[in-house]
């Protein structure tokens, strides 16, 4: 049975209908292309623009003058090598707990059947559904004073991780995956004597591989683009992300400099998700098992 599209294959093969087909085509992809592209070339060709072309009206599409000195310039002076340290320490600490307690979360769920644990994953599942902005003052207060415990977690990572754990969107995506791995392959390993911590390590896993990539990005990006909340929770600056670290010391800096500093601080994710995008794709619709 043939496939059906918006024109037929007898008008497609018309050199009037080929010829609109590809006009159509070219203007519609090449939209896009400069709606997705276009502030990005932007953000990367002001990097190179002196401070006076920066800010011309109408702003030039092309440097006049190019300045690839704006780039090394705004590395030292707004110090990007601590704070995109900082940003990779705090972002690799959230994406351990989350890799630990996430998944275990959503091995129970899926596996272990607790008792309510529809009941708890509905519960999960209605915190996406409560803006984030929302949730700023708790969660403020408490890293402010941790109930039980009473510690005060400003100026330490644990402000940025602990938070960063309760991710009801990764936690429902392991919990999908995990759903879709046959019951009697968990079931052959009990009969062979191991324990749910042993499936869950030696079976389940590396089962997992594509889903887990795809929290393990989901978990740096989140980290690595979040401001508002490493702006309250980290206001040392030894200690602050690099988006919060370019804003405090944005003051008295250059605009073209800090622009391309902006620039760095957008390739990292912007690599992440060109070089891994097959592999997001291919983890968020795995949902079984081949062969």
């Amino acid at each position: 049975m043939s496939t059906r599209t918006l024109i037929s294959p007898a008008q497609l093969a018309k050199p009037r209908g080929k010829a609109l087909y590809w006009i159509v085509f070219t203007l519609v992809v090449g939209g896009f292309t400069l709606v997705f592209l276009g502030p990005l070339y932007w953000l990367v060709s002001s990097g190179f623009k002196d401070a006076q072309e920066v800010i011309r009206t109408p702003p030039t599409l092309v440097p006049a003058t190019f300045t690839p000195e704006n780039y090394s310039h705004a590395w030292e002076v707004m110090d990007l090598a601590r704070l995109l340290g900082n940003t990779l320490y705090y972002a690799f600490g959230a994406l351990a707990f989350q890799l630990v307690l996430d998944v275990a979360a959503a091995y129970s769920l899926s596996k272990l059947r607790p008792v309510f644990g529809n009941v708890i994953l509905g519960m999960m599942l209605a915190t996406l559904m409560i803006p984030a902005t929302v949730l700023v003052v708790p969660q403020y207060l408490t890293v402010l004073d941790v109930p039980i415990v009473e510690r005060n977690l400003l100026n330490t990572p644990w402000a940025i991780w602990l938070p960063s754990v309760t991710n009801a969107f990764n936690i429902f995506l392991l919990k999908r995956f995990f759903d879709s791995i046959p019951k009697e392959l968990l079931d052959a390993a009990a009969m062979d004597g191991a324990s749910p911590l042993r499936t869950l390590w030696s079976i389940v896993l590396p089962i997992s591989r594509p889903i887990l990539g795809v929290v393990s990005i989901f978990a740096i990006v989140g980290v690595w683009k979040d401001f508002l909340w490493p702006m309250l929770t980290l206001p040392d600056p030894a200690g602050q992300t690099l988006n919060v670290g370019i804003y405090s010391l944005s003051n008295g800096v250059p605009v073209n400099v800090l622009i391309a500093a902006l620039t760095i601080a957008s390739l990292p994710t912007l690599l992440i998700f060109l070089i891994f995008q097959r592999n997001i794709m291919s983890g968020l619709t795995a949902g079984g098992l081949k062969g």
